[in-house]
């Protein structure tokens, strides 16, 4: 049901008939009734009264009786100031309910004619992925939710960064400390162990450095470094040496991927390697030189002068022939855009590299690509956690396998304090452990907009009654709990029941009928946070009802049929809402 439509269409009349004006829809800009004033909807009626020639207040009053009287769409109305706040007939929310009731589909937006690609997620190769990631994975994977739920084609896509001289410092670690470790022989997961190497070339790094520095020597040839440096040479080579020991770290890592991934329930449609993509990139820089787009320096470095972009020079190649973090950039897009041809490309991507993707789209402008305007950069900030910011290199980060492994344990701890699942097998105990823990990892995350930096604390995030994901997944498995106790229990259709409808039972079907609107704002806007916050708010609307107003306990049949509808109803919304966030659900807590 197109309410506001119907209510515009219906201010267009009074104003017509009232002050022989014509407004269009979107002069009439309906919002939201404030908390605390009666009403679901406002009509600002500031610019209106200047065409009519009427003080704001008296406008209010005179469209709110014509709505009053002419139609069944309005049961009463208040103004306050310029505002006209008009609650909506019982009937109405009645029509609403009945609709969301018998449509399964309801909350899913029109098909639209419109492919959107979201990359996200991007780990290298050298170590595991940390908090970091985490937030990164659950955002690109819930936008990805939410565009198919407002009508979108979408494409999932993972770029794995395999090369690079990131690789090469994991690889020249192991060479000279790694005594052919492997992940089975010291029984460290595959990314982990690669990690370990990344970590310890950055300790040789600092210890060569320092001894350069104390001995007085040249601080650029720092040998670690230049042994990382001429790895990356004989790799794009293709020295078979290289290449073998590149494969098998790779490979560790790749298992490991897979078994986080797994945890955390990530999935892509396509995965593209960098390795694969950079020779593409450095086809586009030939491409760049011949148009006289890009230009060689005096050290042998490709570069683009991006200065009419406000961004300056920026080196496309190293003087020694190998590819930036850029090159591979030009290659993957030219790629995905043979691969889907797409109306829109998000990279999901942390807002350290905004200038990184305004140098990237300027280059692609520059070279006229006709995808450069679909491009956009999602940027989201940092997460901290309570001792300081992440630094991978010095071994100073919470991997997501050990955090995902401490929010079980906590979610352990709170369960066993409240005795709330004692009823249940040890294996229904330890699937339901793992979805509150990863539930309440994925909404903590969630929940904040995007482009906030913010600080992640595990004990925060699992409160049965606190605004966090583990207080939606309880409200749901409480209205499971309900139906299931229900079926013994005498109901009728749901159209017998013709109110009259409570505040509380009035605002729940006002939030339940608003899922599309929200769908389409956080589509709009790509912030999943959007839904997490509708889905909360919808669950803390259903707890107050649920402690008010008695449902199976209720006498009266119709009523009691009418209110355990209605949580049905409230059941359906948050499960799809909070499967919009890739969050699951139990029926039993």
């Amino acid at each position: 049901m197109k309410l506001e439509s119907n209510l515009k269409l219906a201010l267009q009349k009074a104003f017509l008939e009232t002050y022989q004006l014509s407004f269009e829809m979107e002069e009439l800009e309906l919002q939201t009734t404030r908390k605390g004033f009666e009403g679901t909807f406002s009509l600002p009626v500031f610019s209106c009264a200047k065409r009519c020639n009427e003080q704001p207040p008296q406008l209010a009053e005179k469209i709110g009786q014509w709505l009053q009287s002419h139609t069944n769409l309005v049961s009463s109305y208040n103004v306050i100031g310029g505002f006209l706040n008009l609650v909506i007939h019982d009937k109405i929310w009645m029509d609403v309910l009945e609709e969301i009731e018998r449509n399964p589909a309801y909350g899913r937006l029109d098909q639209q004619m419109s492919s959107v690609v979201v990359e996200f997620s991007c780990p290298n190769t050298n170590k595991p992925q940390h908090l970091g990631h985490l937030r990164n994975n659950f955002l690109g994977n819930a936008l990805a939710q939410i565009l198919d739920a407002a009508g979108y084609t979408v494409h999932k896509v993972n770029l794995i960064n395999d090369r690079g001289i990131h690789t090469c410092k994991s690889m020249v670690a192991y060479q000279q400390f790694g005594a052919n470790e492997t992940p089975e022989s010291s029984g460290i997961k595959g990314d982990h162990l690669v990690g370990k190497y990344y970590v310890k070339f950055d300790q040789v790094y600092k210890a060569q450095l320092e001894h350069i520095q104390i001995n007085g020597g040249d601080a650029t040839k720092i040998p670690i470094l230049q042994e990382a440096q001429q790895m990356l040479v004989e790799w794009e080579k293709g020295n078979p040496v290289v290449i073998a020991l590149w494969k098998k770290m790779n490979g560790w890592v790749y298992d490991g991927f897979h078994v986080t991934y797994n945890q955390l329930g990530i999935t892509f449609d396509k995965t593209y390697y960098e390795s694969n993509t950079y020779l593409l990139g450095k086809k586009i820089v030939a491409e760049g030189m011949q148009k006289k787009i890009f230009y060689q320096r005096s050290d042998g470095a490709i570069a683009v002068d991006l200065s009419p972009y406000g961004l300056g020079e920026k080196v496309l190649l190293r003087s020694d022939g190998t590819a930036v973090y850029i090159t591979q950039d030009l290659g993957t897009a030219d790629l995905r855009y043979t691969d889907y041809h797409f109306d829109k490309m998000i990279y999901v991507v942390g807002n350290e590299q905004e200038h990184h993707f305004k140098v990237f789209f300027a280059i692609m402008t520059s070279l006229n690509r006709p995808y450069a305007p679909a491009m956009h950069h999602l940027p989201y900030g940092m997460v901290d956690l309570p001792s300081g910011k992440m630094k991978s290199r010095e071994g100073n980060v919470v991997d997501a396998d050990h955090l995902i492994t401490e929010m079980v344990d906590t979610v352990v701890q709170h369960t066993e304090a409240s005795n709330k699942i004692g009823s249940l097998s040890k294996e229904e105990q330890q699937q339901l452990h793992h979805t509150l823990a990863i539930g309440a990892l994925k909404f903590f995350l969630l929940k904040v907009t995007p482009q906030k930096r913010m600080l992640f604390n595990p004990s925060e995030s699992i409160d049965f009654q606190g605004d966090t994901g583990t207080f939606i997944q309880y409200t749901y498995a409480r209205i499971c709990s309900l139906a299931y106790k229900a079926n013994d229990i005498e109901t009728v259709p749901l159209s017998t029941y013709h109110g009259p409808l409570s505040p509380l039972e009035q605002r729940l079907i006002f939030q339940l009928y608003a899922l599309p609107a929200q769908v389409a704002e956080a589509a709009k806007n790509y912030a999943p946070s959007i839904i997490a916050n509708y889905a909360l708010e919808l669950a803390k609307t259903y707890n107050k009802f649920y402690a008010a107003c008695p449902i199976l306990r209720e006498p009266n049949t119709s009523m009691r049929s009418f209110r355990l509808a209605l949580s049905l109803c409230v059941g359906r919304i948050l499960k799809k809402s909070m499967a919009l966030l890739t969050i699951d659900l139990p029926k039993k807590m």
